[in-house]
C-alpha cells in the first residue's frame, strides 16, 4: 500500500511531533494531535525516510503502543520509501509479538518492498524469534514462492542458510514452496544450496517433494559436485538413491571425483567411482583425480583412485556385470528408504511385525507403490536373484543387504564396517595415554559448609536487595525528587528477606545486592560451593562492570579454585579481551599454571580468540610453557584453534633468542655468589622494634587521656555529651536504579559484546562454541 508523505511545513512539523510522542510513549499528546491535527495525520510518513508511527513502534518492539495506534486509526500496511511495512521491520528484528499483533489486525503479508522482497524474506534468520515470525506469516497465507527482483527465490535464500535455518526451510516446503526454485542469474537450485550447506535432512525433504536431482547451474555444476567438494558422504549416498548422474562434467571439465580427490575424501572417491563417475576422465588442465590427490598428499584417496582406475574397464556400464548402475541405484534407494519399505511390507502382510519373508506379488506391489527406480526386465532379475529355488518367497533382509545382486565391496555395509574399524583404532590409541591426574571433588561437601555466627545462611548466600516503595506512585523511570517524598515504608509491609547465591548476582550484574552483602561484612573473596570467588564468576561470564566493581573493592586477582585456575584463566577461557586487560593491569600473573599445568595463554588459545592470544603474548606470557601432558601452546593451537592463532604462536616462537653455548658465561655464573645481607636486615629489625614500641606507648597515653575524669567533666559542663542527633534518616533509600532506557542500552551492549545469541538458552561462550565446531569437524572426518 503506497503511503502518503507529509507535504508542506504544517504536515511535516505535525508528523515529526507525532513521531516524537510515539518515541516518548505520550499517549495523551498523541490523541490530541490525531484529533486536532491535519487530516489522516496518523497515516502520514516523514519526508526523509518515509517512516510512519507504526514503523517506529514496531522497531521499538512496543506492542502496547502498536495496539494503541491501531485503535487511533493507523493502517498496518503503510510503506516507507524502501517499500517496507511495519510488519517487515518487526520481522527483520525478530519482534514476534509485534508481528502477531499486526497479523491479528490483518496486515498484508504479500506486499513487497522496492527490491521485490516480501515479508518472509525478512524472517530468514537463525533465531527462535524469527522462526515464530515466520510461522505467524505462514498462518497469514504469505507467499512462499516469492521471488525478488534480483531473481532470488525465497526458498533458495533459506536453503543458502540451511545449516542454521533448516527448520524454516522444512516449514516453507510443507507450505508449498517450489522444490525446484532456481536463481535466475546463477542457475543454482535450492537442492544445490542445501547440499552445499550440508543439511542432509533438508536434501531428503527436497528430493521427496520431486526436485530435479540432475539440474545444472550456469557453470554446469551438479549437486553431486557440491557434495563431493565438502566430502559429505551421506548426501552423496542420498543423491545416488534418487538416481543422480555421478559422471557429469563442469564447464572446467571436472567430475565429482576431481573435487573429492582435492579434499582427500577417500570414501567419497570410492563411492563415486563405483556409482558411475569415470576415474580416468581428465579435466581441462589435463589432470586425473588421482594426480590431484597425489599432489596434495592424500594417500588414502590415491589408493582408492588407483583401484578404481583398474576396475573401470572391467565393470563398465552395460557390460552385463553384477554392478550395473540400475542395481547400484536400487540398492542405495532401498538403503535410504529402508524404514518405509519395512513398514509397507509389514502392512501388506497383515501387520506382522518383524516379518522376514514376503511373497513375490507383495514384494513387487510394494516396490511399485513406493516408486522404486526399477523397471521390467530388472524386476525379473531381482526376483530371480532372491528366489533361486522358485518358492515364490523373498527374504527382505537379504534384499536390504544387497549381497544377492551386488559384490560385497559395493554394498553400503562395506562402508559402515570401515568406519567401525577406524573408531576401534582410535579407541585403542586413547588407552595408551599415561597421564592420569587425580581430580579433586568439584563441590564443597555439605558438612564443610558453615552457617554464619548469627545462624544465617553461609556467606555465599547473600540477601537480595529489594526496593520497598509504592509502585503506584514511583518506579525506576519516575523516582521521588527528594528522599522525604517517598514515605511508602510507613504504610507498606516490609518484604521477607530472600537469600540468593552470590554467583547468580554476579552473572546477572545485580550490584545492588552485592553492595548490600559487602556492607554486611561478607568477604569480597568468598567462595561458593564450587570454590569460585565472585571475581572468577564475573570473568567466566564476561561481566566487565562487575569485575571492575570487585577489583575496586580489593578482590584477590590471583585467587585459585579447586583446579588452581585464577580469574585470568577464566577470562581467557571466556575469550574476553577487555577483562583480560583489566586483570593484567591489576597485577594478575600471566604465567600461573593450573592443576594440569595449563597457563592462561593456553586457555586463550583453546577459546579461539586471536586478539586475546596477541595481548597475552605482548604482556609477556611464556609461549614455550608445557602442561603435564607435555603439550606446549603451539600443540594446543593446532588442536583447537584456527590458522591465525597458529601463526601468532609460531611467530613468537621464531622470534625467541636462541640459547648460547658459552662456557665462560656458565663459569662466571657459578663463581658469582650472593652476599649475605645480615647487617642491613639487623638494622631494619632494630628500627622496626623501636617504632613499634613508640607506637604502643603513644596508644597507651591516648587511651589514658580519653578515660581521664577532667576530660569528662569538661565535656559535661560544655554540653558535648548531651547533644541529640536530629538528622533525618529516610526509611526508603533509593539507590541508583537504572531506568528502562538504560536497561535497554545495557541489553544492546551485551548483544554487541556476545552477539544476538546471548538472548537464547542455547548460547555458548567462545570456548564451548569452538569446541563444538571442532567436534563436528572431527565427526564429519570420521
Amino acid at each position: 500500500m503506497a503511503s502518503t508523505v507529509a507535504e508542506g511545513r504544517l504536515e511535516v512539523l505535525q508528523i515529526c511531533r507525532l513521531l516524537q510522542c510515539v518515541h516518548e510513549g505520550n499517549k495523551a499528546q498523541i490523541e490530541r494531535l490525531v484529533s486536532l491535527g491535519v487530516d489522516d495525520l496518523i497515516n502520514l510518513t516523514e519526508p526523509h525516510e518515509g517512516k510512519g508511527v507504526l514503523h517506529l513502534a514496531s522497531v521499538a518492539n512496543n506492542t502496547d503502543m502498536v495496539e494503541f495506534l491501531m485503535a487511533q486509526g493507523a493502517r498496518p500496511d503503510v510503506q516507507d520509501k524502501q517499500g517496507r511495512t511495519p510488519v517487515m521491520l518487526a520481522a527483520e528484528l525478530g519482534h514476534d509479538r509485534v508481528v502477531a499483533v499486526l497479523a491479528k489486525k490483518h496486515a498484508d503479508m504479500n506486499l513487497t518492498d522496492v527490491e521485490g522482497k516480501g515479508m518472509l524474506f525478512y524472517c530468514v534468520c537463525p533465531t527462535k524469534r524469527h522462526m515464530r515470525c515466520l510461522q505467524v506469516a505462514l498462518n497469514s497465507m504469505a507467499d512462499v514462492n516469492n521471488v525478488s527482483h534480483a531473481g532470488v527465490p525465497l526458498f533458495l535464500l533459506a536453503c543458502e542458510n540451511a545449516l542454521e535455518c533448516e527448520g524454516m526451510c522444512l516449514s516453507l516446503l510443507e507450505r508449498g514452496a517450489d522444490p525446484n526454485a532456481t536463481n535466475q542469474v546463477t542457475g543454482r537450485t535450492s537442492l544445490m544450496e542445501a547440499v552445499k550447506a550440508g543439511a542432509a535432512g533438508l536434501v531428503r525433504a527436497i528430493l521427496k517433494r520431486g526436485a530435479n536431482v540432475n539440474a545444472l547451474d550456469a557453470k554446469k555444476f551438479h549437486a553431486v559436485h557440491f557434495a563431493a567438494e565438502t566430502g559429505n558422504f551421506e548426501i552423496i549416498q542420498v543423491l545416488s538413491a534418487y538416481a543422480a548422474d555421478m559422471g557429469l562434467l563442469t564447464a572446467e571439465g571436472n567430475t565429482a571425483l576431481h573435487y573429492a580427490a582435492r579434499g582427500g575424501f577417500a570414501d567419497c572417491c570410492r563411492f563415486l567411482a563405483q556409482r558411475g563417475c569415470n576415474p580416468k576422465q581428465k579435466n581441462l588442465e589435463g589432470l586425473l583425480p588421482r594426480q590431484i590427490a597425489k599432489d596434495l598428499g592424500h594417500k588414502a584417496s590415491v589408493k582408492e583412485l588407483k583401484k578404481a582406475e583398474r576396475l573401470h574397464g572391467k565393470f563398465s556400464k552395460g557390460s552385463g556385470g553384477t554392478n550395473e548402475l540400475w542395481a547400484l541405484t536400487l540398492h542405495d534407494w532401498s538403503h535410504e528408504c529402508e524404514a518405509e519399505l519395512r513398514k509397507a511390507f509389514e502392512s501388506a502382510s497383515d501387520g506382522i511385525v518383524g516379518i522376514e519373508m514376503v511373497s513375490r506379488e507383495t514384494f513387487i506391489s510394494v516396490l511399485h507403490e513406493l516408486k522404486a527406480p526399477i523397471e521390467g526386465e530388472h524386476v525379473r532379475r531381482i526376483l530371480l536373484a532372491h528366489d533361486r529355488q522358485r518358492q515364490g518367497l523373498i527374504n527382505i533382509n537379504e534384499f536390504f543387504k544387497g549381497l544377492r545382486y551386488l559384490p560385497r565391496t559395493f554394498v553400503m555395509a562395506s562402508y559402515e564396517s570401515r568406519k567401525k574399524k577406524r573408531a576401534g583404532k582410535a579407541g585403542k590409541a586413547q588407552k595408551k595415554s599415561k597421564l592420569n591426574l587425580p581430580m579433586p571433588i568439584c563441590s564443597i561437601p555439605p558438612e564443610l559448609i558453615y552457617r554464619r555466627d548469627d545462624g544465617g545462611p553461609p556467606h555465599f548466600m547473600i540477601e537480595s536487595y529489594q526496593l520497598v516503595t509504592d509502585p503506584n506512585r514511583f518506579d525506576r523511570d519516575h523516582p521521588p525528587g527528594h528522599p522525604i517524598e517517598d514515605d511508602s515504608a510507613w504504610y507498606i509491609d516490609e518484604p521477607e528477606k530472600i537469600y540468593i547465591n552470590i554467583s547468580y548476582c554476579v552473572k546477572t550484574g545485580d550490584t545492588d545486592s552485592l553492595k548490600l552483602a559487602f556492607n554486611q561484612k561478607v568477604p569480597v573473596d568468598v567462595k561458593d560451593r564450587f570454590y569460585k570467588t565472585p571475581l572468577m564468576t564475573a570473568c567466566a561470564s564476561g561481566n566487565y562492570e562487575v569485575a571492575k566493581f570487585l577489583l575496586d573493592l580489593g578482590a584477590d586477582v590471583n585467587a585459585r579454585d579447586q583446579f588452581a585456575w585464577t580469574p585470568l584463566h577464566h577470562a581467557c577461557h571466556a575469550g574476553q579481551l577487555d577483562i583480560i586487560e583489566l586483570l593484567v593491569g591489576s597485577g594478575a600473573a600471566v604465567d600461573t599454571p593450573a592443576l594440569n599445568g595449563a597457563t592462561p595463554l593456553m586457555r586463550a588459545v583453546e577459546s579461539g580468540r586471536p586478539c586475546c592470544v596477541d595481548y597475552l603474548l605482548k604482556a609477556g606470557a611464556t609461549v614455550t610453557a608445557e602442561n603435564k601432558a607435555e603439550q606446549n601452546c603451539l600443540d594446543i593451537a593446532r588442536a583447537y584453534a584456527d590458522l591465525r592463532i597458529v601463526e601468532l604462536i609460531q611467530a613468537r616462537i621464531d622470534s625467541l633468542p636462541k640459547p648460547k653455548d658459552n662456557k665462560k658465561d656458565k663459569v662466571a655464573k657459578l663463581q658469582a655468589k650472593p652476599r649475605p645481607a645480615t647487617s642491613t636486615s639487623s638494622k631494619e629489625k632494630r628500627l622496626h622494634s623501636a617504632s613499634s614500641q613508640q607506637g604502643a606507648s603513644s596508644a597507651v597515653k591516648t587511651a589514658a587521656k580519653a578515660d581521664s575524669v577532667i576530660l569528662h567533666s569538661t565535656q559535661i559542663t560544655s554540653g558535648a555529651l548531651n547533644k541529640v542527633d536530629i538528622s533525618f534518616a529516610p526509611r526508603t533509600v533509593w539507590g541508583k536504579q537504572l531506568t528502562t532506557h538504560q536497561l535497554m542500552e545495557k541489553k544492546e551492549k551485551r548483544r554487541q559484546r556476545f552477539t544476538y545469541e546471548i538472548d537464547f538458552d542455547d548460547f555458548k561462550m567462545p570456548f564451548n562454541k569452538n569446541l563444538q565446531k571442532k567436534t563436528l569437524e572431527l565427526l564429519e572426518e570420521s
